[in-house]
């Protein structure tokens, strides 16, 4: 299915969500409208890998190699729950897991299912080595500074690679809100943003490491926005009325 793009009229009226705005609309819909964080993880993961798929497998991903760098928090279980689903589309899977003695409870059940299904921590060589796709979620918009040592490690092995590099939200080291490229920064293909813009992935100087820029629906209910009192909200009714992946630039 060819996913369409927004139109300037509504990329206008779609306002970007700064990194404390979002954290405010997560705990909003969870404790507001009773839409859980695994259910949204679920949905963030779930148009991961439709997007991998179709942007870079040409609709079949049954053969190909993914590596998976997963952070500790809700990024790292999105990119657990796409890996999951494009294992059973037919995909080998290795994961790298950075600080995974400090994962959320939500992170850990995917990779729990992970674990089920064989899929194993890679135990030898370089995210991104051999693999026709590696996806990015180690760092989100909750981001301040640089990443840590465990975190730019794995980010500098991930860009020495060849391997087209599929991020979810944001680039892992770009700062959310001002755009500021970090020294270490992961420099995507493409970028998969959730919900709505973050500010930082619209910053010209950030256009490098962004890439191509799709926004996708988890299920945030666009009366969220309202109850926060932010722009974006007479925007997301229309914005995912056709598709839950709309591309951005």
């Amino acid at each position: 299915m060819r996913i369409a793009s927004l139109t300037a009229m509504q990329r206008a009226a779609c306002a970007s969500v700064s990194g404390e705005q979002m954290a405010l609309v997560d705990a909003r819909t969870i404790d507001g409208y009773g839409v859980s964080l695994i259910q949204m993880m679920e949905n963030a993961g779930r148009n991961l890998a439709r997007l991998a798929r179709d942007r870079f497998f040409a609709g079949d991903a049954r053969g190909r190699t993914v590596h998976v760098l997963a952070g500790p928090g809700g990024n790292g279980g999105g990119v657990l729950a796409a890996a999951r689903r494009l294992h059973g589309c037919g995909a080998a899977a290795q994961v790298w897991l950075a600080q995974p003695d400090r994962m959320s409870p939500a992170a850990a059940q995917q990779w729990a299912s992970l674990q089920r299904l064989g899929v194993r921590l890679a135990d030898a060589g370089r995210p991104g080595d051999g693999a026709d796709l590696l996806l990015d979620g180690l760092l989100g918009y909750r981001l301040r500074g640089q990443p840590s040592a465990c975190f730019a490690e794995l980010i500098a092995q991930a860009n020495a690679v060849r391997a087209p590099i599929l991020a979810m939200d944001l680039p892992s080291g770009l700062d959310p809100d001002r755009g500021i490229v970090n020294a270490v920064t992961v420099q995507a293909t493409v970028t998969l943003t959730l919900a709505a813009p973050k500010p930082g992935l619209l910053a010209e100087a950030a256009r490098a490491v962004v890439g191509e820029l799709y926004l996708a629906d988890i299920g945030v209910p666009p009366a969220v926005y309202a109850d926060l009192g932010l722009a974006a909200a007479a925007a997301m009714v229309d914005v995912f009325a056709t598709d839950d992946i709309q591309r951005w630039m």
